[in-house]
């Protein structure tokens, strides 16, 4: 698009007829570059390279980032989307491998490694260092994709590798005597994207660049650690929490940006009732597929984010059912991107977008951390993509060739998204969210170690790498039979691979495997304190974008067995919870009621799970199931009001307003602290046992707790009355799914009461913080 007028034109041509829901329009004004001089120490032939790319002058951050990595400190760079952050990460390992060749030709005395979230970006960034000859610079990917002999030339000659992760934890680190010559010579580490490791993954992320760290040392390498993201909060904590190094951040933006008209969306609700006779919105698949079709209409190129691959799918499809109704050459137009093709199939759709003989992509969040796409005019959202950052990350892909752009969040029928269309303010002009993990829970720590043990043994000096709480976690896995002492360190016991209990995308430990019952094929692996909800009995599971029914669920032997099927359902699993405070770390008084947080433990049991139809949301049914109690001890943040304050509301039911306030909290907390609604759980009662009066609860659902009680803590009456908000102007009478209602309740969504909670809250926030 040639300007912001005619993104806006295009907005309002989309909410021409479609009853008010388009809620907001919010203009991101443009901004001129700033440029800055090479770095001195740049070598000529690298600078040549660059200027044959079309690079004359770089932007000012681009500089400071590469200054400071040359010079030895590490350093993360938080500029904005398409903003040039790979240059300030390739100026220094250009400029290292070139000098580094000319000092030593005949062998390989200088590398790097690049880290990404995602294959796809890993192969783009592949494909923009290819572009380049520079001296020394051998590059390639080490992926789940990679064949043994692309392995072993990346281990033997590469000097630049791009990989992910998971990759290093299970391929490089516990094979690192092989690795030896490429980590000995290890120069610089990118961690690109590095706001995507938050939660537990980013837990478990950060043990492994621990790892990473002490076997470097080991054969005398100390690299220097880049982090990137265009969307991190705190940028330096952040990246010296992932890496456990102190690190000199660089924010100020250099590049010129277009402007971008992004609007918010909400669907209609329909005479379509659900739960409780609760009614039900159009579904925001349905609602984006809608737009797509007309955007593609209008020749508008647009890629619309959906949050599930089967989501990905079904925009595609409808879109291209819609455009053969308007002509059949416009349905080739359309195409669906996401995780879990086959590589060629990637590379193909990559190639057709960037070529631009692809209008319309539905993609899931793995073209959000893709490729560089120029030329593209319009972003679609299709639903809240759980952080601003994200947002941002998301909406940032249009645009990218320096024109305006559009995007537009479409909101789903949950409380989050219902509180954001309605209030902008909490999107627009707010900072991103602080990247929430914490290296040291000891159910992340414990695993880390067990690794690291058996990589090379542990010593008093890992403490200072590994944190506070190293010696006592040691401790526990010596009781445990995991480590044993010895003069010179702590060693691991086991015979089999320490990193192969480790699931570091899980909460680690103990996976279930899910095999497919024709043929016997390991599809992949859950966490097996998940396996309850995700892979019982009856459940739908989605494994590389194919869709398979459990069968069964065998707990004892960690096993899963599946059949594949196409349903037009998808399932939810409900479950009853108890809670008992087994510590309080923190409280403080609102009037005459407390907020607290600390240690609980979480007993809960899965009873059944509800098949709702994927295209409308309806409820088809509940079946029953009978799997076994669970514990969990975790971190919790809750707030209790006394018998006194609770009576002078004259509340209609005590009990469902405080189970409304408990669903529509865990809706919200989401926005305060980085977290998905299905990482925590709630419980609700009008007298709890340990506080002996009404108690809302909210916990981590990971053992430990992943710091998501600390952030809703911090900002509880932040929180509390976003919560507030959000249960009071949803348009609904008695409740529904877009406040109150859980997908999740194991009490099918009974009692609540939505007017009790409005009141219960109002009176909790209008105590004396």
């Amino acid at each position: 698009m040639r300007g912001g007028g005619e993104a806006a034109a295009v907005l309002k041509r989309l909410a021409a007829g479609r009853d008010d829901r388009l809620t907001h329009v919010e203009t991101v004004p443009a901004r001129l570059g700033q440029t800055s001089d090479w770095p001195r120490w740049a070598p000529a032939e690298v600078l040549a390279q660059l200027a044959d790319a079309g690079i004359t002058a770089p932007w000012t951050h681009q500089v400071a980032t590469a200054e400071a990595a040359y010079s030895g400190r590490h350093v993360v760079v938080a500029t904005g989307t398409a903003s040039g952050k790979s240059l300030g990460y390739l100026l220094p390992a250009f400029a290292t491998l070139s000098i580094a060749q000319a000092a030593s030709p005949h062998r390989r005395v200088a590398s790097v490694l690049y880290l990404s979230p995602t294959k796809a970006l890993a192969h783009d960034q592949l494909r923009a260092v290819s572009s380049y000859t520079v001296p020394g610079l051998r590059p390639t990917t080490l992926d789940g994709d990679s064949e043994r002999s692309e392995r072993d030339w990346a281990r033997d000659h590469a000097t630049y590798v791009l990989s992910n992760p998971d990759m290093l934890h299970r391929s490089v680190l516990p094979n690192h005597q092989r690795w030896a010559r490429f980590l000995g010579c290890l120069q610089y580490v990118v961690v690109d994207e590095c706001h995507h490791y938050r939660g537990v993954f980013g837990a478990h992320v950060a043990g492994v660049l621990r790892r990473l760290r002490r076997v470097c040392a080991q054969y005398g390498a100390h690299p220097i650690f880049i982090c990137a993201s265009a969307t991190v909060a705190e940028p330096a904590v952040s990246g010296e929490r992932l890496t456990g190094l102190p690190m000199v951040e660089v924010v100020d933006d250099g590049s010129p940006r277009g402007g971008i008209s992004f609007g918010l969306w909400e669907p209609p609700l329909t005479a379509v009732r659900g739960e409780n006779g609760a009614p039900v919105r159009r579904s925001a698949t349905a609602e984006v597929a809608d737009i797509l079709t007309d955007l593609v209409v209008s020749g508008v190129r647009t890629v619309a984010f959906v949050r599930s691959r089967r989501g990905a799918e079904t925009v595609a499809m409808t879109a291209r059912e819609n455009l053969a109704e308007v002509h059949p050459s416009l349905m080739d137009q359309v195409s669906a991107y996401r995780a879990g093709y086959l590589p060629e199939e990637r590379r193909r759709l990559e190639g057709m977008l960037q070529s631009g003989e692809l209008t319309g992509v539905a993609a899931t969040n793995a073209l959000e951390l893709g490729i560089d796409i120029a030329g593209l005019d319009a972003v679609l959202l299709s639903g809240w993509p759980g952080t601003r950052a994200s947002l941002w990350q998301q909406a940032g892909r249009a645009g990218r060739a320096g024109g305006d752009a559009l995007a537009l969040l479409v909101a789903r029928d949950d409380p989050l998204d219902t509180y954001l269309v309605r209030h902008p303010n909490a999107i627009f002009g707010r900072p991103v969210e602080a990247t929430v993990f914490n290296p040291e829970n000891p159910y992340v720590l414990g695993p880390q170690l067990c690794a690291a043990a058996q990589e090379l043994p542990l010593t008093d000096a890992d403490y200072d790498i590994f944190g506070s709480t190293t010696p006592t976690v040691i401790q526990q896995l010596v009781r445990q039979g995991l480590l044993r002492e010895r003069p010179h360190g702590w060693f691991w016991t086991r015979r089999e691979r320490a990193v192969d209990a480790i699931d570091i995308r899980s909460a680690g430990g103990k996976t279930v495997q899910i095999v497919e019952d024709q043929t016997g094929r390991l599809l992949g692996t859950v966490d097996g304190g998940s396996a309850h909800t995700s892979v019982h009995e009856g459940a739908v599971y989605v494994h590389a974008g194919e869709s398979y029914l459990v069968q069964t669920l065998d707990l004892e032997n960690h096993a899963a067995v599946v059949e594949p099927a196409s349903p037009d359902y998808t399932t939810f699993a409900r479950d009853v919870t108890e809670i008992s405070i087994l510590a309080t770390e923190e409280t403080c008084t609102w009037g005459t009621a407390e907020l607290s947080r600390g240690w609980v433990q979480v007993t809960s049991q899965v009873v059944s799970y509800q098949r709702k139809l994927i295209a409308t949301g309806d409820v088809l049914d509940e079946q029953p199931l009978e799997l076994p109690e669970r514990t969990l001890r975790t971190k919790a943040v809750w707030w209790t009001m006394p018998d006194s304050a609770v009576e002078a509301l004259g509340l209609y039911d005590v009990p469902g307003a405080a189970h409304a306030a408990e669903h529509a909290s865990i809706g919200l907390l989401p926005l305060f602290a980085t977290c998905d609604r299905w990482d925590i759980g709630g419980v609700s009662t009008a007298r709890h046992a340990d506080t002996g009066c009404l108690t809302v609860f909210v916990y981590d659902g990971h053992p430990g707790g992943a710091g998501f009680a600390e952030h809703g803590y911090a900002a509880a009456r932040e929180w509390l009355t976003a919560t507030r908000e959000a249960i009071a102007h949803c348009e609904c009478m008695d409740g529904c799914p877009s406040c109150v209602q859980s997908p999740k309740c194991g009490n099918q969504n009974n009692p609540l009461d939505k007017s009790g909670a409005v009141a219960l809250l109002t009176a909790l926030l209008s105590s004396e913080a």
